[in-house]
């Protein structure tokens, strides 16, 4: 049965109770994929479903042209979808989602975005545009910042209230790289309005936390024939969520917190432990898995030796965490692998190594720089970046190439095959990694480990580094 509005009530999965076409929009969101989806819009649709969040409804904004296909599936589609949640005893859950109530591709009317963005009854403005998303170099005509600059712009001039931006992606310090980045863009497009924004845009951060991998033909096919719902592009995640958010709002906002996010003054403890163990965790897994022949993350955080490097490198990164309230550590840590190793996910190794070049300067090399500066160990760290300078060669164990997927990638491959002469050549790009080529500590770790991928591959290099390390 083909998903819209007119089939709700035909469904036999969970589907929204309250009125849609009522439910005024509240939030406008850039960045409409699988996981605010599976995360942001669901703690919406949870409210609403409680009538807790009248007017919090959600518009969907793409700007880029791979967002062509969410505006064509969620016209299709009423905004509506399916989210399939996937637990590790091997049971599905499933229900639809109805909290995004409209969706606007800016490159068709940009003029009308803007005009919702500027609009009093768009209170809160949240962002999915990737870790590499608030870079200003280089951005189309049509962006992110523009829209929304010109929107503060007509707010200012017509003494409306500023909206609350908020990130929910995956940096640390997430509000504070926001505002910094649509504070500079407004300096250069807009003069007089940073001071504006200054003392009435809010930019709280958060910390965002369930694993969703892409959707796939399979997982279409799972929701139309074990629950007879035809979905275009239905959501797979895991049962697992968190969302930690800082409690500063411009505006007002929903009661998050009767949908479970945990509202704080201070996110830095809980976004840290995140980016730096699920986060880093994830990077620590991914190329050394890819390069020892896995493919799914499942299968690979099942062997016992990759969970022993996760736990290995969870031991290097804690000691980088301040006291997390309310949270054990070692308890994290345990459910993490856990998680990793859910088989109904079926998460791929492929996703996890896209986009290397904006993740791993966030996540693993603050903890690198910690541990040096405490003297502490950063073996398992260097290891990890190692295996992603041998992953960006292009060339798996096999001699089959390896599609690089990152935006820096014509400028990466390079350098990691230029390391076979100079194998500090990776680690001298500094832009990614600014003076870590120069500390002795850090350099010496990360050639034994290159040295031993290119000699025994990527096995036998965890074992050795295993064994020596438990020694």
């Amino acid at each position: 049965m083909n998903l819209d509005n007119g089939t709700l009530r035909q469904l036999t999965i969970p589907t929204p109770t309250y009125a849609r076409a009522e439910t005024g929009v509240g939030i406008v969101h850039f960045g409409v994929g699988g996981f605010h989806r599976a995360h942001q819009a669901a703690y919406v649709d949870r409210l609403l479903n409680a009538g807790l969040a009248d007017g919090w409804g959600i518009c969907g904004v793409g700007v880029l042209p791979a967002d062509r296909k969410m505006a064509d599936v969620m016209a299709a589609q009423d905004g509506l979808y399916t989210l399939l949640l996937e637990h590790p005893d091997g049971t599905r859950e499933a229900r639809v989602i109805g909290s995004i109530v409209d969706y606007r591709y800016a490159p068709d009317d940009p003029e009308g975005v803007i005009e919702l963005l500027a609009a009093p009854s768009t209170r809160i403005i949240s962002l999915t545009i990737t870790e590499g998303g608030y870079q200003l170099d280089d951005l189309p005509e049509i962006n992110v910042f523009g829209l929304v600059t010109a929107a503060l712009e007509r707010r200012r001039e017509r003494g409306v209230a500023s909206p609350t931006i908020v990130s929910c992606d995956n940096i640390e310090g997430n509000g504070d790289v926001a505002r910094d980045a649509f504070t500079r863009y407004a300096d250069s497009a807009h003069p007089g309005l940073s001071d504006w924004m200054a003392e009435h845009t809010r930019f709280p951060n958060s910390m965002v936390d369930r694993i969703t991998p892409v959707t796939t033909p399979a997982v279409i096919d799972t929701v139309s024939t074990e629950f007879g719902v035809d979905d275009q592009w239905p959501v797979i995640a895991e049962p697992f969520t968190a969302w930690v958010l800082e409690d500063a709002f411009a505006d007002g906002r929903p009661p998050w917190e009767d949908a479970d996010v945990l509202l704080v003054d201070d996110v830095t403890p809980y976004e840290l432990m995140k980016l730096r163990l699920l986060n880093a965790g994830h990077q620590t897994l991914c190329y050394f898995a890819y390069l020892a022949g896995y493919r799914l993350v499942h299968d690979a955080a099942g062997d016992p030796l990759f969970a022993e490097l996760l736990r290995r490198y969870f031991a290097e990164a804690t000691p980088t965490l301040a006291p997390v309230p309310g949270i054990d550590l070692e308890d994290y840590q345990r459910t993490l692998i856990e998680r990793f190793a859910n088989p109904g996910v079926r998460d791929t190794i492929a996703r996890l190594c896209a986009y290397s070049s904006d993740r791993i300067p966030q996540w693993l090399v603050p903890v690198i720089r910690a541990n040096l500066k405490a003297d502490r160990s950063v073996q398992i760290s260097a290891a990890v970046v190692a295996s992603w300078a041998r992953y960006a060669e292009g060339v798996d164990e096999q001699g089959e190439p390896i599609d690089v997927e990152d935006n820096r990638a014509e400028a990466l491959k390079p350098l990691a095959q230029a390391q076979r002469d100079n194998a500090s050549a990776f680690i001298e790009n500094t832009a990614l990694f600014g003076d870590l080529a120069q500390q002795p500590r850090f350099v010496e770790a990360y050639r034994e480990s290159l040295a031993s991928l290119h000699e025994h591959g990527a096995r036998a290099t965890l074992e050795a580094l295993i064994n020596g390390d438990a020694q």
